[in-house]
């Protein structure tokens, strides 16, 4: 949607500037300018997106009058240059709309070197940029609108179509052969970490595109309860036809080990052929949002799917395969709860006990979420240089100095692309690894990026409208391929560099490849920046997120153990939406770690090991919380003070690997030896009947156990009673970085 709002707003500006007379190269500057004032406002409500672009106007006619009066004063342009990357990096502390026009300001007065814009076209360029804004303005809010009611919409029917993708691969994973099982295991994690986006995109918008807080909190725990249910259900189906246990399908590791296929599952003829028949129609629930003409058939087969959550109505078969139909059954109330959320009342003429049984559960829900104010983001306490929006434009202000310098020497014409791949190389950065990695991806797109221009100038010669529909494609591939790869964007933006030179009549060889020499340049000035002032270390910075993960795996593990032991009800799925996108961002911050060109191979496979084991326990976490929500409603779930003991232990353990990793203490032991189950068995009567839901929590519970103790040991944390069963020690030592 953003590439096509870019490149729509840039035809309708290209039409207007053809229909006044203009030359290619205010065509040109126009098309930049549409580009920049279309991707940078990043506002979700209609109206913060006007002024944002309303103010824009101003910044960006400011700009393009100091580039046109300083063109020709050397020392004095380079100074405001620098000044005003500065400006533009630290206004970003200013939120959004900061970002915006500090955005706007730097791209628009790059773009008035580029065109050479001089005092005597100030008239045509500054008709030029009204242009510009007003078909971006055009585009934006009236032929492309974005509102987060309609993205929030789109999002909701992405996050059924993405749900539907994952049942229909558990629904191979039944009869897969075993030459085929990676295969599948592949298409079944990619499908899961897709849901999982979704979920999180969802999350995102839920304030501005509902109607109130409770509409919002609604569609965030039935969101957050059919993605939990879903993962799960492919975790039993992977038990149910495997020798040994799977921890999670959202493993990091792309290999990771799964488990030995067996054979039980082919053995139980009619219990499978029923599993088979009842995955497809859980396929069929959440494919028809509507039942449409078939109202009657589609309530029947939702009947019997939650006739599953009762222990009665199993099939026959083996304890794994009983599973997946308690797994199905579970998935079918997260699939009415997601429908009744999203599209309101139903028709309940055709309800069977099981299913009015749902229904009342989600209504004691319902009545009983009392939506908190949400907690208040704590204010960032640091000031002055410590504060990392000062710390980056100082950082950023330095190297492209660096660059300014160096690029004269390249080329005294065309010097600003090092300081524009300086300024990129620090966008949404936050450690110096982060900038290496960057700055490699832009110069490796860079370098695919000339040979393409070299062959796309050829090809369009002096076909100038040629030329302008090959740079809209490149745009849209900029704008398409942006969460895929840095790379693809860099080799697009490269491209079409080529093909602009190509229509300013300015196209050689020699160019390309001094652009290939100017992105070197600045990627270099970058890093040095990075290295000598104020730098930020990936290794302390991954340690501070590290801690944050653990933190929040903490508070999920203990509010769930606390509701699942009969304490009172608070938003645990919240807590558990907090953890994934604190993981989200620690996934990021190790991507300089884990990158093909580190040399330090130990720490790679001890940060991938680590994200591993905190991605299962993330797992186990989510699945707590789904139960223990539960609790205060259901007719059929009952707290168990039980499991208070093990909920301790954990948090306990969790707690000394933080203090351990942030080293505010090296004293004490993680604590492991009896299980969890011996555990609860010492503290109840007898073993724990198969089937139950405290025996559903004990197995998640075991679980986390087991990762929080494999987490310590490749972070040096000592483990007492290691016979008792850690989850196997972890390659290399250290701490995450």
């Amino acid at each position: 949607m953003a590439g096509l709002r870019t490149v729509g707003a840039i035809v309708l500006t290209l039409l207007v500037l053809t229909l006044l007379g203009t030359g290619v190269p205010l065509m040109v500057a126009g098309s930049m300018v549409a580009m920049v004032s279309t991707f940078a406002i990043r506002e979700n409500e209609v109206r913060g997106q006007a002024i944002t672009l309303a103010l824009g106007l101003p910044v960006a006619l400011a700009a393009m009058s100091l580039g046109a009066l300083l063109h020709t004063l050397v020392i004095a342009g380079d100074v405001f240059f620098v000044l005003l990357i500065f400006a533009a990096v630290y206004f970003r502390r200013f939120g959004d709309r900061g970002t915006a026009l500090g955005l706007i300001g730097f791209q628009v007065y790059f773009i008035s070197l580029f065109v050479q814009a001089s005092v005597r076209t100030l008239p045509v360029l500054y008709l030029t940029l009204a242009v510009a804004i007003g078909c971006s303005a055009l585009v934006r809010f009236a032929v492309v609108p974005q509102t987060p009611q309609r993205t929030l919409s789109r999002l909701r029917e992405a996050f059924r179509a993405r749900l539907a993708q994952l049942l229909a691969t558990q629904n191979e994973l039944l009869d897969v052969g075993p030459e085929e099982l990676d295969k599948v295991l592949d298409d079944l994690r990619r499908h899961t970490a897709r849901l999982h986006e979704a979920a999180l995109m969802i999350q995102g918008l839920l304030e501005e595109g509902t109607r109130d807080e409770a509409a919002a909190g609604l569609v965030q725990r039935r969101v957050a309860e059919a993605e939990v249910a879903a993962e799960r259900l492919g975790m039993l189906l992977l038990n149910a036809r495997s020798a040994g246990r799977a921890d999670t399908l959202t493993m990091h590791l792309p290999h990771a080990p799964v488990p030995a296929t067996g054979t039980r599952i082919r053995t139980e003829d009619e219990a499978i052929r029923t599993l088979r028949r009842d995955l497809n129609a859980l396929l069929v629930l959440v494919a028809r949002p509507t039942p449409g003409g078939r109202g009657t058939a589609v309530a029947h087969v939702r009947n019997r799917l939650l006739g599953y959550r009762d222990e009665e109505n199993l099939p026959p078969a083996s304890p794994a395969v009983q599973d997946v139909f308690r797994g199905l059954g579970e998935a079918a109330r997260s699939v009415l709860g997601l429908r009744l959320a999203l599209d309101g009342p139903q028709d309940e003429s055709d309800d069977s006990p099981a299913t009015t049984r749902s229904r009342e559960e989600f209504d004691a829900e319902d009545l009983a979420i009392d939506v908190a104010e949400e907690a208040e983001e704590p204010e960032d306490d640091r000031t002055g240089l410590q504060r990392p929006t000062t710390r980056a434009a100082f950082q950023v202000a330095v190297g492209s100095t660096l660059a300014m310098i160096g690029g004269e020497f390249l080329s005294s014409q065309r010097w600003y692309w090092a300081v524009l791949t300086c300024w990129v190389v620090f966008l949404n950065t936050a450690s110096t690894g982060e900038i290496l990695v960057k700055g490699y991806r832009r110069l490796v797109g860079t370098v695919l990026g000339v040979v393409a221009g070299v062959a796309l100038a050829g090809l369009v010669g002096h076909h100038t409208w040629t030329a302008f529909a090959l740079v809209l494609l490149c745009i849209f591939g900029m704008f398409f391929a942006a969460p895929l790869s840095y790379a693809l964007v860099s080799f697009f933006v490269t491209a079409m560099l080529g093909l602009l030179y190509t229509l300013l009549n300015t196209y050689s060889l020699d160019v390309l490849v001094l652009r290939i020499e100017e992105t070197a340049l600045g990627a270099a000035c970058g890093i040095i920046g990075a290295v000598l002032v104020l730098p930020v270390h990936t290794d302390r910075r991954t340690d501070e997120l590290l801690g944050t993960v653990l933190v929040k795996l903490r508070d999920v593990v203990s509010a769930a153990v606390e509701q699942l032991s009969g304490g009172p009800a608070v938003d645990l799925l919240g807590k558990a939406r907090e953890l994934d996108e604190a993981l989200d961002e620690l996934r990021a911050s190790i991507q300089p770690l884990t990158h093909p060109i580190t040399p330090l191979r130990v720490r790679r496979r001890t940060a991938r090991y680590l994200v591993a084991l905190l991605e299962t326990s993330a797992y186990h976490a989510r699945s707590l919380a789904a139960t223990a929500e539960l609790v205060p409603y259901s007719k059929t779930i009952a707290a168990d003070p039980r499991l208070e003991r093990a909920g301790r232990r954990i948090a306990y353990n969790i707690d000394l690997i933080v203090a351990r990793v942030l080293e505010e203490s090296t004293e004490g032991e993680v604590q492991s030896g009896a299980s969890v189950a011996a555990m609860l068995e010492t503290a109840g009567s007898g073993a724990l009947r198969t089937g139950t839901v405290t025996f559903r929590v004990l197995r998640h519970l075991q679980r986390l156990d087991e990762g929080v103790v494999g987490i310590a040991r490749p972070l040096d944390v000592p483990v007492a009673g290691r016979s008792g069963g850690g989850s196997g020690s972890g390659s290399g030592s250290g701490k995450a970085s």
